[in-house]
């Protein structure tokens, strides 16, 4: 596996990493995670294809840069534009996407704001973020507890996280598989996820990231709804049966409102599909990107 540094358009430094030959793949990793939640499918991706796994700005390797006070700077619609300085850096037109949970929200807003960029989507464990907050009840509220937390104004969150980074990383991921355990993620990626929650500078990233979703991203999503906005791409909606869209209905059923050709398919897992059910996830996107 290769690794590139890439400036983004405001300075920013994302790290890539890419392995493979063939049509590009970029693969977009979640919160709290870097591009190594996508370790366990890769092989299968890049035996026909060029992986591309980003650093999401704030995490893993990338920089970290400041948050603005109207929280613009980990905004979807800014991490668009990274992935569009990637795509730019590395010779590329088009490409195909999949994002999972956060890089999820950043990929189908890819599709939205640079359409000519994208050949296909793949969305995994997400549904638009202005959909999640009308979702809103009483048991989301207890299950997704961390969007009201993270949001709030720093450092109220980063302070009560810091005192225990490794505890709040390890009970996060934990609580969000379907075995309520550790044992689906490799060592590796697991010191590699506890360092960046220590790391008080990505800490207050990820915070900020989530600031941007219910300050800035929920606003620009539901503005692009009510225009009655889609993107034409072809969609893959990987939902995970014991995941967070799949306590709000009928994920698929939203994601019709905003993209013309959608497929969707269950997976028997917990949130992090890619690391519980690696096999069923490598086979569903190598048919869909195929």
């Amino acid at each position: 596996m290769t690794h590139h540094d890439i400036l983004a358009d405001d300075g920013t430094r994302i790290a890539v990493r890419e392995i493979g030959s063939g049509p590009p793949l970029v693969l977009l990793h979640g919160f709290p995670q870097n591009h190594r939640c996508w370790l366990p499918v890769v092989p299968v991706l890049a035996a026909t294809r060029r992986c591309i796994l980003p650093d999401l700005r704030g995490y893993g390797d990338s920089d970290a840069p400041a948050d603005d006070a109207d929280h613009t700077v980990y905004s979807k619609r800014r991490m668009a534009r990274d992935l569009v300085a990637v795509l730019d850096a590395l010779g590329l037109d088009r490409a195909d996407v999949a994002g999972h949970d956060r890089g999820a929200r950043v990929a189908y807003r890819f599709a939205l704001d640079h359409p000519d960029r994208l050949n296909r989507l793949a969305i995994l464990e997400v549904i638009p973020t202005v959909a999640f907050w009308d979702a809103w009840s009483a048991d989301l509220a207890q299950k997704a507890y961390h969007w009201n937390m993270l949001a709030q104004p720093a450092p109220f969150p980063e302070r009560l996280i810091g005192a225990d980074p490794t505890f709040w990383l390890d009970w996060t991921l934990s609580a969000w598989t379907l075995t309520r355990s550790l044992a689906p993620f490799e060592a590796e990626a697991m010191t590699s996820y506890r360092a960046q929650a220590a790391d008080p500078e990505r800490l207050t990233a990820m915070c900020a990231d989530y600031r941007a979703g219910f300050h800035t991203d929920r606003g620009i999503d539901a503005a692009d709804r009510a225009a009655g906005r889609k993107f034409a791409a072809p969609m893959l909606f990987l939902w995970a049966q014991h995941g967070f869209p799949a306590s709000t209905g009928d994920p698929a059923a939203i994601w019709r409102d905003w993209a013309d050709r959608v497929i969707d398919s269950p997976v028997p897992s917990g949130h992090f599909a890619m690391e519980e059910a690696p096999q069923q996830v490598a086979a569903a996107l190598d048919a869909f990107f195929d």
